[in-house]
């Protein structure tokens, strides 16, 4: 009997016994082992139960129980590069999604995200023990994982796309493997040196930015401090040393400003805790990089946080704050009429306190409060047979539209560059003249602005007005500004927008819009090329049949005879090498006639090889020049 009164989870293998009065020196290495694992991980499994028995204590815990089982059955043998039981990551896990408050499938999951990856079972096992729906959630995750390619930004890159299309199908998959990655990363020195600053550098390019993305500001916070460490220690430790020296004066004069804040939201009748924070150390890296200013200058380094029961009480606790000190200019933010897109709701004002002290202050209902810690997870609810709702589909469209904009792109550093930039945009606020807002990314143009009116806008944009003044297309937009877009019948994108359009909706616009026109154009000039090439040859282009060029586009390797002549039109392929396919007799005698008179010109002007012009350490290269090049032997050549 286990006198737990639960299970050690390695009944099937013979080790349900007793725990208490084991004399553990007497029994062999590998059941001693068995034993310290079963121990360390049974604890780790009780304390789980306890945290989701008290947010969920009319669930039926079975599934975690029989999941926890299967878990450590089939992963008993595996240890960490820690030294700890491979259990003990799944565990982990599993305890930051119970204090997401995720559901029991997610968690379930969570105990067995790598078992399909890591151990001999299969998919259609875990959908025979545990069901349709852990077993999808499980396949999501390990689709994510496992990647067979070359390039690692080809990996990256097709790694991010499965977990977009995977969130779209079921976003409670990022969830799983936000949690997974932020526990490797508290474990991360234990890696090579090398992979620590990889997998840093991955958390801090993509996985921070999603969870910023879904509102998720622990997470994110935490992911991106630990990534710091890793990628710039020295930094790292400058900042942490800073703020240490700071810490406790800070902590002081947080706790009167709280205080003092206290007592004047009772004053007025205002249901409210306040809480306060320092800024964390990534945060104030970048805002230092950003400003190039010292810690001195950070305004928001330190921060009053006020949590009421009702909008009403927030503008009503914003009066008060600016009552008793003078707000900073332009340094209010209403995050609450205007919602980021990661669902982020709060006012911010930043004030100048005691001794010219400033602080930031950030007022926000509980709820508001619960969604920007949580973001996406305190608001998507998973609950057999219950319907999405309209609200829950309005939050992810975001993402929808995210994936349709990147699959577009083929190229794997131009997808990770730019869905980076979807990831984590620092919202802009911007007006049009009747008023709507517009929220882009930070150092968003007119161009990203007029393609997020309307495509046809972006599309005959040529021109914009900014606080009634022009300015060029490429002009960084600020907050408040009023934008007008300038357009005119048969204006058109230009392959310069792409330079600096930030946003994929605007630059795979105009990409779409060049790819459309320029192919059409191309084609002209391609068969343009080939008419000319073809009279200078002497072979009759006209004679040509259709037939004759859909079969030359083919052994080229193109599927249509267009898109052999675009390829000649851009430039990809010489007119030459399409007249030598359809004219071989005619191209070819041409060629040699041209290196036989080539050759007697050589011999006539007494060529040697020594003598011959010489580009780039090639020697007896033919070389054209212009009727205007006289060149004197011995002269530097530049060639155009």
């Amino acid at each position: 009997m286990n006198p737990a009164g639960e299970g050690t989870g390695f009944g099937d293998r013979g080790y349900d016994l007793p725990l208490a009065g084991i004399v553990v020196a007497n029994i062999p290495n590998a059941f001693r082992q068995a034993i310290s694992t079963n121990l360390l991980t049974l604890t780790k499994f009780r304390e789980l139960l306890r945290k989701i028995k008290k947010n969920r204590p009319q669930e039926d815990l079975e599934l975690l129980r029989k999941a926890y089982q299967f878990s450590a059955q089939h992963h008993i043998r595996q240890v960490r590069l820690s030294g700890d039981p491979y259990l003990v990551h799944p565990l982990e896990v599993a305890h930051i999604l119970a204090d997401m408050k995720m559901d029991l499938p997610t968690v379930a999951t969570a105990l067995l995200h790598d078992i399909v990856e890591d151990t001999s079972v299969t998919l259609e096992q875990v959908r025979a023990e545990f069901g349709k729906e852990v077993a999808h959630l499980v396949e999501g995750v390990t689709k994510i994982s496992k990647l067979e390619l070359v390039s690692r930004e080809e990996r990256q890159a097709t790694n991010v796309r499965k977990m977009l299309l995977a969130m779209v199908d079921d976003v409670r998959v990022i969830f799983l493997k936000l949690a997974d990655r932020l526990h490797n990363m508290r474990t991360l020195q234990y890696l090579p040196a090398d992979k620590q600053r990889r997998v840093a550098q991955e958390t801090l390019d993509i996985y921070a930015p999603l969870a910023h993305r879904m509102g998720m500001g622990k997470i994110r916070g935490e992911l991106e401090d630990l990534a710091f460490a890793y990628l710039d220690p020295q930094a790292y430790r400058d900042i942490q040393s800073d703020l240490e020296s700071k810490r406790k004066a800070g902590e002081e004069f947080l706790k009167e400003v709280a205080s003092e804040v206290e007592v004047k939201l009772k004053e007025h009748e205002i249901s409210a805790r306040v809480e306060w924070r320092i800024k964390r150390p990534y945060s104030i890296y970048q805002k230092m990089k950003r400003h190039t200013e010292g810690l001195a200058q950070v305004y928001d380094l330190l921060a009053v946080r006020i949590i009421t029961e009702n909008v009403q009480d927030c503008y009503a606790a914003l009066g008060v704050i600016h009552a008793l000190w003078s707000p900073v200019p332009g340094r209010i933010k209403d995050f609450i009429a205007m919602p980021r897109p990661n669902l982020y709701q709060s006012l911010h004002t930043t004030v100048i306190g005691k001794n010219g002290q400033p602080f930031e202050v950030q007022i926000r209902t509980s709820e508001m409060h619960r969604t920007a810690e949580e973001g996406f997870a305190a608001h998507w609810k998973y609950k057999e047979g219950a319907a999405v709702s309209a609200a829950d589909e309005q939050s992810m469209a975001w993402l929808r539209q995210l994936v349709e904009w990147q699959q577009e792109l083929s190229d794997p550093a131009e997808f990770l560059s730019t869905v980076k930039i979807d990831l984590y945009p620092e919202e802009v606020y911007c007006f049009t003249p009747k008023g709507k807002v517009v929220v882009l990314s930070r150092e968003a143009t007119p161009v990203d602005f007029a393609y997020a009116i309307h495509t046809e806008v972006g599309n005959a944009c040529v021109g914009a007005r900014v606080n009634g003044k022009i300015v060029a297309l490429r002009y960084q937009l600020h907050n408040g500004d009023v934008v007008e877009i300038l357009t005119q019948k048969g204006g058109h994108p230009n392959r310069d927008w792409l330079s600096f359009a930030k946003s994929s909706r605007a630059r795979n616009k105009i990409r779409h819009w060049l790819n459309v026109n320029e192919h059409a154009g191309a084609i002209d000039l391609g068969r343009k090329l080939l008419e000319k090439e073809s009279r200078r040859v002497g072979v009759p282009w006209k004679s040509v049949t259709d037939e004759q060029m859909l079969k030359t586009a083919h052994a080229a390797g193109f599927p249509k005879a267009e898109d052999l002549l675009s390829a000649v039109g851009f430039g990809t392929l010489p007119p030459r090498q399409v007249l030598a396919r359809l004219f071989p007799e005619k191209v070819l005698e041409e060629r040699v006639e041209k290196k036989s008179i080539t050759k007697t010109v050589k011999k006539a002007l007494g060529f040697s090889k020594d003598a011959a012009i010489q580009v780039k350490g090639y020697g007896d290269l033919l070389v054209y020049r212009a009727n205007c090049c006289n060149p004197i032997r011995g002269e530097e050549i530049v060639g155009y």
